[in-house]
């Protein structure tokens, strides 16, 4: 049976199934794994910032240029693991009551221009949003269906179709860090968001010192390549994972925070290797379940509740990353994912 038929069949079962859990049944069936070790959170995320902070300053210090090329894409990938260890503590998941966590992951926000208040923001919005329909971008990428494609402007098809271009994605690190988390949020609400100024100072003070010390080459390795990297990976992770061929979109009477969760968010395979440098953030209809569950548990709770265990699935391979981007329209007719071509 195809993995979207087992979808369809669990969303149709009642809620209190005795055979198969789904809705708030379900999110119970996680809370035993939400329980955080301080001793299990701080193993995790203090190696994984030791390891960034030596691979970046290697990338620095050595002589030969393909060798900080290979320390400044390493630093990129631990930069992406960092990442999801700030997100899962902004969720509450990992040493919420640690002043050193604050301390740690503030300042990584800011040097990494993801101000704490606007990511906040903007990311819980799209946990409570995610599988609708939206031209809007708040803390997500905007998601129409062909009917409205076909009603709207010439602008507003280019608005969304620039929006949704792999280009924005290759780009986050100045588009969707810089403008969209860090100077927009600034520019709108000044007093409100004094942190993305001290974000933009703390990051761009660091490049300008790191030229000053050493020249473009330093700031080059050091922050410049691996933030482009980090941040493009990153972006697509969070794009693929609600945007791709075989998810699902309940109309607005149906919606639920669960079928949010288990119908477009995706499971996307991955190598071992790339499980640990991403967080296991490809296990996200998890995520979305159940936020409060770290990151780390991710695979303990997909291994023990059959109910999670047929996700509608993506991958890094390049047929599913470019589906991902071709697939860019929900058909309400034919209750899938289309092309721009067939919208036409």
């Amino acid at each position: 049976m195809r993995q979207n038929d087992i979808q369809k069949m669990n969303s149709s079962l009642p809620e209190h199934s005795a055979d198969i859990r789904v809705g708030r049944e379900l999110l119970q069936a996680t809370k035993p794994y939400v329980e955080a070790s301080y001793v299990q959170s701080w193993w995790q995320v203090g190696p994984t910032f030791g390891l960034m902070i030596a691979a970046l300053i290697a990338a620095g210090a050595l002589p030969w240029w393909p060798l900080r090329l290979v320390c400044s894409l390493l630093g990129a990938l631990l930069m992406v693991r960092a990442f999801i260890t700030f997100h899962d503590y902004l969720h509450g998941a990992i040493l919420k009551d640690s002043r050193a966590a604050y301390w740690l992951f503030h300042t990584y926000g800011a040097f990494v221009l993801t101000p704490t208040r606007s990511w906040s923001a903007s990311h819980n919005y799209h946990h409570g949003h995610v599988g609708q329909i939206s031209d809007a971008s708040v803390g997500a990428f905007p998601l129409l269906t062909t009917r409205i494609w076909r009603a709207s402007t010439r602008w507003q098809r280019l608005a969304y179709r620039v929006q949704r271009h792999p280009l924005v994605v290759v780009l986050s690190y100045p588009i969707v860090f810089g403008l969209n988390i860090t100077l927009i949020p600034l520019i709108r609400s000044p007093a409100k968001h004094l942190d993305s100024l001290i974000a933009l100072i703390t990051h761009f003070g660091l490049i300008g010192l790191l030229w000053w010390l050493g020249g473009f080459s330093l700031a080059f390795f050091v922050i410049l390549l691996p933030m482009l990297v980090a941040s493009a990976l990153g972006c697509y992770l969070f794009f693929a994972q609600h945007s791709f061929r075989r998810m699902q979109i309940a109309s607005p009477e149906a919606w639920t925070y669960y079928r949010g969760a288990m119908e477009s968010s995706s499971f996307m395979r991955m190598n071992r290797v790339m499980q640990w440098f991403t967080g296991n953030i490809g296990f996200h209809h998890i995520h979305h379940l159940n936020v409060r569950i770290p990151f780390y548990r991710l695979p303990e709770v997909m291994a023990a509740i059959p109910e999670l265990q047929s996700p509608l699935t993506t991958t890094l391979a390049p047929r599913d990353i470019a589906d991902c981007f071709r697939y860019a329209l929900w058909d309400e007719d034919k209750q899938r994912m289309v092309s721009y071509r067939e919208a036409r």
